[in-house]
């Protein structure tokens, strides 16, 4: 059987990782005298590497992550008041295996938004799946499923992914309805799985944006006691992210 065919048969059983690496991988076992076992496990290797690329890349698409922030990009040269540890300890993830919330707290521009971001990617590339959207995306997608009978689907959605990522929490009011639906969710969600929250209010005033008093408890409950809140105060990245396209300096 020729190399062409060889190629073939691999993209046919969809060894895709086999095939692209196919001839290199050949060259260096007959440049440096591989066994049979050797060959065969180096073209296994392609094959597992490129299907756990593969599997990140699909995660990712399914995230709906707006942007590809890392957290390599974090800037700590802003004056803020996130310490290295507290980065280390979301960087870590050890939060989402135990299945807890994180909430991260702070004014416009303080960079919530790139660290959530920045996790759910991160999540991705360590094999956990994750669902970015901003609350009022959130609430959209929950009034149009109920609007067209969709809504078990819809909250199956909500439920599923390892880490749920909802930005700009309290921007505005919800309706009873609506927060009976986030109560629901947050409820089927605490059996393992991680919400992120950012907003700009504390916990403490959550109350001030969900209508019904027991419905704000429940849905407090969920956060305050398990969650690992972080509160970040300090100066808004925007207008140093523009002094910094005009070629100004910021320090």
């Amino acid at each position: 059987m020729s190399m062409t065919q060889v190629r073939h048969l691999m993209q046919e059983l969809r060894l895709h990782g086999m095939a692209t690496t196919l001839e290199k991988t050949l060259e260096e076992a007959k440049k440096d005298d591989w066994t049979t076992e050797e060959l065969i496990d180096a073209l296994l290797q392609s094959e597992a590497e490129f299907r756990d690329r593969r599997k990140v890349l699909n995660r990712i698409r399914a995230s709906k992550l707006r942007h590809q922030a890392s957290f390599e990009d974090y800037d700590f040269t802003a004056k803020r008041s996130l310490t290295k540890a507290q980065l280390r300890e979301i960087h870590s993830l050890k939060w989402l295996e135990a299945g807890r919330p994180l909430i991260l707290v702070g004014q416009t521009g303080v960079g919530k938004s790139f660290l959530a971001q920045a996790t759910g990617l991160h999540a991705c590339q360590n094999g956990k799946s994750a669902l970015f959207l901003s609350t009022s995306q959130f609430l959209e997608e929950i009034a149009l499923a109920r609007s067209t009978g969709g809504y078990l689907k819809l909250r199956e959605k909500m439920i599923k992914p390892d880490l749920l990522v909802l930005d700009d929490f309290g921007m505005r009011k919800f309706t009873v309805m609506e927060a009976e639906d986030l109560r629901e969710i947050c409820e089927e969600r605490s059996y393992g799985k991680s919400t992120l929250i950012t907003t700009q209010l504390p916990i403490s005033h959550w109350a001030e944006v969900l209508p019904d008093p027991v419905l704000a408890e429940a849905i407090k409950d969920r956060f305050e006691g398990p969650g690992l809140v972080i509160t970040i105060t300090g100066e808004s990245y925007r207008p140093r992210k523009a002094k910094i396209a005009a070629g100004e300096k910021t320090g």
